[in-house]
């Protein structure tokens, strides 16, 4: 927490080291949101509360544009704007994080924040002549020329990773409020992905398109596989659709097994697949908790034991080589050697309790709701790490 500027410090070192005039990323911010409201609502720890509360006014008083609408990138430390841009990206997580929020508090104040914000990408990233969503906007949501959501991206007009949140942002909102729209856009958004993102192989997703859907990069990432897996099963069922359910569970179940190849035989899930580079011989974070999801998700789903074995896998590396044992909280990532990737943060505009957090909430709500429990479970659940 930033007891001197208000929210949170936007960047603490892989050494534990706070940097206090770091700039404050929105991302980071309604990732918190989300976090400790979703946490409160499973455990009702008091102090969660406090956390989210202080996320949800920190994003509400310093990133929300109150002129235009929709939340800026990056404010300074000392909570001035400073990248006003309005990322499609950054506005799914934002509406997930006051979902949330309303969720565990009631706040209707939230909830019709998340609405607007719901009805801004409706109008300004919606593309109505090629379906799909576009990627970045000015101040004014005028589109940019450099859409990219980081430096590591590639220029494109569509992305997976965007209409991916963005269909996890509208699954929230329609459980708090299924409202005139959201039905309409979930089911559109499952279109994206059945006509584009999927592979025809059934077992990969392609992730850089162009605005009339030409494909523009071979690169394959084995964590937002394996993460579209389960999230786009969620969003099918949100919508109590037997049939439109029904039809996602193969898919999830090919992703799934796609996925697997892009585990190591210890368990870990390497980053990605370049075309210039062949296999990115890392294992980061997020990619670690979605892989112990997604294949318990698919266990779930098919029923095949081998999916279980690999959800127990991935949190066998997660404990052994992804947990800062020492420093708390988890590792960026290991390289090929197990050892923790240098010069990484530990907190940031990307690293933050999202994915781990959301990984360790779902598999508890899972297990709560699960009655058939395979026999080699019993010392798992019973081991205090």
């Amino acid at each position: 927490m930033d007891a001197v500027n208000g929210g949170f410090a936007g960047r603490i070192d892989q050494a534990g080291r706070v940097m206090p005039l770091a700039p404050k990323g929105m991302v980071l911010h309604a990732r918190i949101l989300w976090t400790f409201a979703t946490a409160y609502q499973y455990l009702g720890d008091a102090s969660c509360l406090v956390m989210a509360r202080r996320a949800y006014d920190y994003l509400r008083e310093n990133f929300l544009d109150k002129e235009y609408g929709g939340f800026y990138w990056t404010v300074q430390a000392t909570g001035e704007p400073l990248e006003i841009k309005k990322q499609l990206y950054g506005q799914a997580f934002a509406v997930y994080g006051l979902c949330a929020y309303y969720a565990c508090t009631g706040e209707t104040a939230a909830l019709q924040l998340a609405r607007e914000t719901f009805h801004l990408l409706e109008r300004h990233g919606f593309d109505p002549q090629n379906g799909g969503y576009g990627e970045a906007f000015g101040r004014n949501w005028q589109p940019l020329a450099d859409r990219r959501l980081s430096e590591k991206d590639a220029h494109a007009d569509k992305t997976l990773n965007t209409h991916l949140h963005i269909l996890e942002a509208y699954t929230a909102l329609y459980q708090v409020d299924p409202g005139a729209g959201l039905e309409g856009s979930i089911r559109r958004l499952l279109g994206n992905f059945r006509d584009h993102f999927l592979d025809p192989s059934g077992e990969r997703l392609r992730l850089f398109f162009n605005a009339d859907w030409q494909p523009s990069s071979e690169l394959v990432s084995y964590g937002h596989e394996i993460e579209a897996s389960w999230l786009l099963v969620e969003a099918a069922r949100v919508v109590r659709d037997p049939a439109l359910e029904s039809a996602w569970n193969a898919p999830a179940l090919g992703l799934a097994r796609g996925a697997r190849v892009g585990l190591d035989r210890d368990g870990g899930l390497w980053y990605e697949w370049e075309p210039a580079r062949g296999l990115v011989r890392e294992k980061h974070w997020w990619a670690q908790a979605e892989a112990m999801v997604g294949f318990f998700n698919a266990w779930q789903l098919g029923g095949e034991s081998a999916f279980l074995s690999l959800a127990l896998e991935s949190w066998g590396f997660i404990k052994a080589c992804i947990l800062d044992r020492r420093g708390g909280e988890w590792w960026w990532g290991v390289d090929a050697y197990q050892v923790p990737m240098e010069g990484q943060d530990k907190v940031g505009p990307w690293k933050c309790p999202y994915h781990n957090a959301r990984a360790c909430l779902e598999i508890l709500v899972r297990l709560d709701n699960t009655t058939i429990l395979p026999s080699s479970w019993p010392p798992i659940l019973q081991d205090p790490a």
